[in-house]
């Protein structure tokens, strides 16, 4: 495989990276390039790539063998599995230059990076060449003048850049999964983590939250207005905004919980009421529910909605009205499997299953874990003391809090040694 030698590097992100062998080993997040002490643009020394369980690494220009629009391709297998770290005199490329506010020479043109490129010389040196630079436009209707220009003709690229946008950085962004953002947005310094953060619309912010740690899910939502933060409480689910309203002290709960809609807050005031360590404070309080008069074709239809996880969508609980937590009467569950083999007219109260005792809200979570694993089950009901379904206690739950407390801070991660990986010395 041959590689160009101008690559852009915005276009590298979430590339996915392999081997030797074509094993995938993880996906382009950035590029590191040195600062000298001269005129001369920086010199790109490798790339930093997201490698499973959200751990980073330096890859080393110097191990890369190809590099193209679809794959990134080392010439060993052999790894430096040191959690990267940027020395002080590097700067990784897209979080740091990406949006930065620049002036064109000549001229003093104001503008806004979108991307740059790194360029490979004849000797096999790669350095930051030339920079992708879109011009401010007065008129709200345009976009500006999409200039590509060479390093040295770009003013405002060294020191701090106190006022950059979120837009080119977010495109770069766009398409990783909430995890994936949520990893990324780690990276960043607090304010422009912040910055990034409040420029994703309500939904997607929501997603994100519940993949990052609490002490960075606190800071993000503090730094937005409340108004706002009730808005985004309101797309997470009611288990996911309870936890994060936890960690916040009991007069800003309520207020926020005061700004959210009433029939948003009150199923989130509910799961505060339970007691840490409990069913109750774990479940989701919105599970498929669905009446016994119900045909297995409604049901199919009901679970194959986009916004239900892979966990809540894999069975039906069937009740009595009201269909909303807490229910009517609870009558029993069917598991989507048992829905693929029944007849699409069938009724759901002919094929529900209740052999195997509901939880109760303060059901600690060790006791859960046990059912759930002799009974080979990804969820189960929550019933209160009048048989009435509450919610239901999902595996992601139950890994969600059987884990360490940090354990979505990527600082925490330990490191990863599958077989055939080995330490080396390396740059980062």
């Amino acid at each position: 495989m041959s590689t160009p030698n101008r690559v852009y590097i915005a276009r590298l992100a979430g590339v996915a990276v392999f081997d030797p062998n074509g094993d995938q080993v993880g996906r382009v997040r950035d590029a590191v390039a040195r600062i000298r002490p001269t005129q001369r643009p920086p010199e790109v020394v490798g790339l930093v790539a997201e490698m499973p369980m959200r751990r980073r690494i330096f890859l080393s220009i110097n191990r890369i063998t190809s590099i193209d629009a679809d794959a990134v391709v080392l010439g060993s297998g052999t790894l430096n599995l040191r959690r990267f770290e940027k020395r002080p005199n590097e700067l990784l490329v897209l979080q740091e230059l990406l949006d930065r506010r620049v002036q064109l020479e000549p001229g003093g043109q104001p503008g806004a990076v979108v991307d740059v490129a790194m360029e490979r010389s004849r000797g096999g040196e790669w350095s930051l060449s030339r920079v992708a630079v879109r011009e401010q436009s007065n008129r709200l209707t345009r976009r500006g003048h999409l200039h590509q220009v060479e390093w040295d003709r770009v003013r405002g690229l060294s020191g701090i850049a106190d006022n950059r946008g979120t837009a080119n950085l977010l495109s770069v962004l766009e398409d990783m999964r909430p995890a994936d953002l949520a990893n990324a947005l780690q990276d960043l310094p607090d304010a422009r983590r912040n910055e990034v953060a409040a420029a994703l619309d309500d939904e997607r912010l929501a997603d994100v939250l519940s993949e990052l740690p609490e002490h960075d899910q606190v800071e993000i939502l503090a730094a937005l207005d409340r108004e706002r933060a009730a808005d985004v409480l309101e797309e997470m689910d009611p288990d996911d905004a309870a936890d994060l309203l936890n960690e916040l002290p009991p007069p800003e709960q309520d207020v926020l919980l005061d700004l959210m809609e009433p029939n948003e807050a009150d199923p989130v005031r509910q799961l505060l009421r339970y007691a840490s360590g409990t069913a109750g404070s774990v479940m989701t309080s919105e599970p498929v529910i669905l009446p016994p008069d119900a045909t297995v074709a409604e049901a199919l239809a009901r679970i194959r909605e986009e916004q239900l996880s892979p966990a809540v969508a894999a069975q039906v609980f069937v009740a009595r009205a009201p269909m909303t937590t807490p229910t009517g009467r609870y009558l029993g569950m069917v598991h989507f499997q048992r829905l693929l083999r029944e007849p699409p007219a069938d009724l759901l109260g002919g094929v529900v299953v209740n052999d195997i005792d509901p939880l109760r809200p303060t059901t600690p979570l060790p006791e859960i874990t046990r059912r759930m694993a002799t009974y080979d089950l990804v969820a189960m009901p929550v019933v209160d003391r009048n048989n009435r379904l509450v919610g239901a206690v999902t595996v992601d739950d139950v890994l969600d809090h059987s884990l360490p407390r940090d354990w979505r801070d990527r600082d925490a991660v330990p490191a990863p040694g599958p077989a055939g990986e080995t330490l080396d010395g390396g740059d980062g």
